[in-house]
């Protein structure tokens, strides 16, 4: 006689973890403060454009160095990147599986308009999908060189003044700081809902917070390609 085959195994923790949507919500507030933590050491870094080419080159120089002599040449680089590309994706597919979630469980308009949420609520889709094209524009332009017709390889500054010399390099840049910007005002506030870092006492502070991160870092990316048109960086 055949045994009969189990049906009833329980999935593993790491697979009810995903498939909820605390468990989402809960990737996506994570992965999107591990994005936040490098956006301000990025704008740290790109803010040296402003000490001359000398100390922009070594920068670029040392992120290649990084963690030497215990990782080889480049190694520490690589692992901030395969850091960084996990938590994008983590980061993109929970957004998007939670917003499927979102309409199967609301398939009808709502009868009565609800309180319109903020403008950054409303576009943080778009918002997103700005972010990551740009993403790929910024690794063919600084990264690859592949769109960046005047690059020197080896040279970052002399790359981004080349990137920030034309007028879609700095309106395709601006454009995606803008909704940088508003991504990172709402997801702040998101991220510490769902870490349940807020209450009551708390709200006011992070939104205080949320507000001032996502306006020093706009200003601070797009301070380098005004630098460069207003000729302050060449």
């Amino acid at each position: 006689m055949a045994l009969a085959t189990r049906t009833d195994r329980k999935p593993s923790p790491t697979r009810t973890f995903w498939g909820s949507t605390v468990g989402k919500k809960t990737v996506m507030a994570v992965s999107g403060l591990i994005m936040l933590g490098y956006l301000v050491a990025h704008v740290m870094g790109n803010l040296k454009v402003f000490f001359g080419a000398g100390e922009f080159n070594a920068y670029g120089h040392w992120l290649r160095t990084m963690g030497e002599p215990v990782l080889h040449y480049s190694w520490g680089l690589w692992i901030v990147r395969v850091v960084l590309l996990a938590a994008v994706v983590g980061h993109a597919v929970s957004a998007y599986q939670l917003s499927r979630r979102d309409l199967r469980a609301r398939p009808v308009q709502y009868a009565h308009k609800r309180r319109r949420a903020s403008y950054a609520t409303r576009t943080m889709r778009w918002g997103g999908i700005i972010v990551a094209l740009f993403i790929v524009w910024h690794l063919l332009d600084l990264t690859t060189l592949t769109v960046n017709e005047n690059a020197e390889p080896g040279h970052p500054y002399e790359n981004v003044v080349a990137t920030f010399s034309t007028w879609y390099g700095n309106v395709i840049y601006i454009v995606a700081m803008l909704a940088v910007g508003l991504h990172v005002r709402h997801g702040f506030w998101s991220a510490a809902q769902t870490l349940g870092v807020g209450n009551a006492t708390r709200d006011r502070a992070l939104k205080t917070v949320a507000n001032v991160l996502a306006l020093v870092l706009t200003a601070g990316f797009i301070s380098v390609p005004v630098a460069v048109m207003t000729g302050v960086v060449g």
